[in-house]
């Protein structure tokens, strides 16, 4: 109980609410399908479980593949989101620690064997006094990107899928006014820029991913059926609404430069009781 008590702090209750009428969601789509769906090895039956899923919800709507993938997208996205919010939080965690990693680097400037171990041991001991996994934040991404994967795989390998319509789209083909390639790759600079900016700390490879991404996803929207697009525009979105919530560049920076000002003015007391205890000395 205390572990799930932890838990619910960490994350909060409603994205495990979430997650839960997700995993509800999710078995009820996969038991709405009758039919057979093949999958050889432990992996493809995990994919074709995807696949039934998706066919399952698609059945809720007349058939409508289009909205039976939006729909299932968001079912596994609500899945994953304690994962992303137990993500956010370790990364917040270790800004926070930025300045002093900072300063243990200055203090073994070192590039030989000896000093980089010491400076090592150093950030190690500093990760484990603040009780922070270094690691924690790569977890999650390690644990959902097999789920999305199977998502993609089974859209894109799926010819019952890929054989409907939606709008104005064939799911079999490409886009042929390639707006689902565009939203793609907006909403992902959208999510990759917001998640950018909420960080203080940026190199040269932070400062580029937003750009780099949009045009990647692009770029593989226009190669790939519309029904693969229509999965990544709903993930996409998804995932930058997400990280607004989350990662709220504007409120972080709001933060930071009220702890900044605190900071400031703490330090400001601190010289005038320090000038004031010299004029009492004199």
């Amino acid at each position: 109980m205390t572990r799930i008590n932890k838990w619910v702090k960490t994350i909060g209750f409603l994205p495990l609410l979430l997650a839960a009428l997700a995993i509800v969601g999710i078995v009820l789509a996969d038991l709405s399908y009758s039919g057979h769906v093949a999958g050889s090895g432990l992996w493809g039956g995990f994919v074709s479980i995807f696949i039934r899923s998706i066919l399952g919800v698609s059945s809720w709507f007349s058939s409508s593949y289009g909205l039976g993938i939006i729909v299932f997208t968001v079912f596994v996205r609500f899945l994953i989101l304690p994962l992303m919010v137990y993500q956010v939080d370790s990364m917040k965690k270790m800004q926070v620690l930025q300045d002093e990693i900072k300063v243990l680097q200055d203090t073994y400037p070192g590039r030989d064997t000896e000093s980089r171990q010491l400076l090592a041991a150093a950030q190690q001991q500093l990760y484990k006094d603040r009780g922070i996994s270094p690691f924690a934040s790569m977890l999650p991404l390690l644990v959902q990107m097999p789920v999305l994967i199977a998502l993609y795989q089974g859209i894109h390998n799926s010819p019952v899928l890929r054989s409907g319509s939606f709008l104005w789209l064939n799911l079999g083909h490409q886009d042929p006014y390639l707006i689902l390639p565009i939203l793609a790759a907006l909403f992902t600079f959208g999510s990759s820029w917001l998640s950018t900016q909420a960080n203080p700390q940026q190199n040269a490879m932070t400062k580029a991913m937003p750009y780099v991404f949009p045009f990647l996803i692009l770029f593989t929207a226009l190669a790939v059926p519309s029904a693969v697009s229509l999965y990544w525009v709903v993930g996409n979105l998804f995932q930058m609404v997400q990280t607004f919530f989350l990662q709220n560049p504007f409120k972080m920076r709001r933060e930071r430069e009220e702890a900044l000002a605190l900071e400031k003015e703490k330090a400001r007391k601190v010289r005038k009781a320090q000038r004031a205890k010299k004029r009492k000395k004199r």
